[in-house]
């Protein structure tokens, strides 16, 4: 494998990490109009994005491949984690 066909892995290892976290960022948002009219977009995206990667290096590691159901219900787990600590979690007000 080359570097191309390694970054193009890497970047399809990640791209279900960051595509989720992007339409939870969003609907966190547009569900929480008000309560979140502060928050900025990207700091939601930005955390939830970061723990469902985080997530998914865990799951590959543990497992040794990816695409196993319990890392992606890791994923999914950690993303709302991470969301909610960004939307309402201690400090956040």
């Amino acid at each position: 494998m080359d570097v191309f066909g390694g970054l193009w892995h890497l970047l399809n290892l990640y791209a279900s990490p960051v595509g989720v976290a992007f339409f939870a960022s969003l609907a966190a948002k547009l569900m929480w109009r008000r309560r979140l009219a502060g928050a900025r977009w990207i700091r939601l995206w930005g955390w939830s994005a970061g723990c469902a990667a985080l997530a998914t290096s865990v799951g590959l590691v543990t497992f040794g491949s990816d695409g196993k159901m319990a890392t992606y219900g890791a994923m999914v787990l950690a993303c709302a984690l991470g969301l909610w600590w960004a939307a309402f979690g201690p400090g956040r007000r």
